[in-house]
């Protein structure tokens, strides 16, 4: 039984923590709500405080939650700020990435992306098929210190999709016609024009993700 007890405990560790991450991500805990150690170990089925603590000190260290001295635990706000620098973050690593390090990724992969942007009624959840578009991009980066610093922006474009919904953020047709034109360079293993593309992308969305976190101020 004893033998057990490190592997249950990291078990619970690793279970608090995607429990938590998960639920702030998908904004049920909002920006800027304050949290309850003691009601966040009863969610969980009175686990001890042991394996939440480990949680929310990785958390904090992702950035997803602030823990404030005499007054407790809160979920991190997004600020213009931050989504500025979400953008600056992708714009400085995403290009980088696909110029580099593009030609590693498999073709039938940007031939299956491809043929769903040209067919973009049949996409059921564009925000997941956009993401992975991205990943795909960025998933032959070498660098895990490129890496780590990108996944950790990842939560916050989430977060930040969620938070402004009511405002439509992505245009079906139009992301479609941008991705097709990084897919199509990438097709002709011209990786320097599908950068090109790709940067034009990501400024599109940072013009129009600054703009709505000008009017709409949840946080």
């Amino acid at each position: 039984m004893k033998e057990m007890e490190p592997q249950t405990k990291l078990s619970l560790k690793l279970q608090a923590y995607q429990y938590l991450k998960t639920k702030i991500l998908n904004c049920e805990y909002r920006p800027n709500e304050f949290l309850n150690e003691q009601k966040l170990c009863a969610e969980m089925g009175n686990i001890s405080r042991t394996p939440m603590r480990d949680a929310l000190g990785r958390l904090e260290q992702e950035g997803l939650i602030t823990i404030l001295p005499k007054k407790g635990l809160m979920v991190s706000g997004i600020t213009e700020e931050d989504v500025h620098s979400m953008f600056e973050m992708r714009l400085l690593v995403e290009p980088y990435a696909l110029r580099t390090y593009g030609s590693e990724i498999p073709r039938a992969q940007l031939e299956a992306f491809a043929e769903l942007m040209h067919n973009p009624d049949r996409i059921e959840d564009f925000c997941k098929n956009d993401d992975d578009f991205h990943e795909l991009l960025m998933s032959t980066l070498p660098n895990k210190y490129l890496r780590s610093a990108y996944d950790r922006i990842t939560g916050l474009n989430t977060r930040f999709r969620i938070m402004t919904g009511k405002v439509s953020m992505i245009n079906r047709e139009q992301t479609c016609e941008e991705h097709l034109l990084i897919l199509d360079a990438a097709l002709r293993e011209d990786w320097n024009t599908a950068a090109d593309a790709l940067q034009q992308h990501l400024e599109i969305a940072r013009d129009k993700a600054e703009g709505v976190i000008k009017v709409i101020r949840l946080w």
